[in-house]
């Protein structure tokens, strides 16, 4: 795998190094001591995945309250995916900044968020699933997010929004948190 520090300072791309031959590909999805050499933590007591059904639904943006904030890996396993990453770190020099990448089986990418980011996503396909490495077990009462159409961030979401939980249309702007 190649890891490809992003500008939002912390967050990284990470792309997979496919060995390829007439019966497909083989390729290193995690590899703890390649995390830790480029400065990512290696261990991820919790993994995830989701399954959304229709294109056009967004989920997030979520994250977690200190002390509970948790770094994540996000890959897209089956579809494919607008996904987002904002920088909520008080007093980091890419606060408020957002990063965006499209994440689908085929093109193989990750996306590291670091701990104190926001995390979210835009199904462009039907049927996608997502899977997330958490570096931090989920808490509920730590759970928190803000709108996926904060004008602040101004994040330019590549379709109009089919779904969307009520949870996540409740969540506050990047402004009032």
């Amino acid at each position: 795998m190649v890891i490809e520090p992003l500008d939002l300072d912390g967050a990284a791309i990470i792309r997979l190094d496919r060995k390829a031959d007439k019966r497909g590909y083989f390729a290193r999805s995690f590899c703890a001591d390649t995390f830790r050499a480029a400065g990512l933590p290696g261990e991820f007591p919790q993994h995830n995945i989701s399954f959304t059904s229709a294109v056009g639904s967004i989920r997030g943006l979520h994250f977690q309250i200190e002390p509970h904030q948790e770094p994540k890996v996000i890959g897209c396993t089956q579809g494919a995916i607008f996904d987002v990453i904002v920088d909520l770190r008080p007093g980091s020099k890419t606060h408020g900044q957002w990063f965006s990448a499209e994440l689908s089986p085929e093109n193989g990418d990750m996306l590291y968020a670091p701990p104190g980011f926001a995390h979210g996503f835009q199904t462009l396909l039907d049927n996608c699933t997502v899977s997330y490495m958490m570096g931090t077990r989920y808490l509920p009462e730590a759970a928190a997010g803000i709108r996926y159409d904060d004008p602040h961030l101004g994040i330019a979401w590549p379709l109009p929004v089919s779904v969307i939980s009520p949870r996540d249309l409740a969540l506050p702007l990047l402004s009032q948190i």
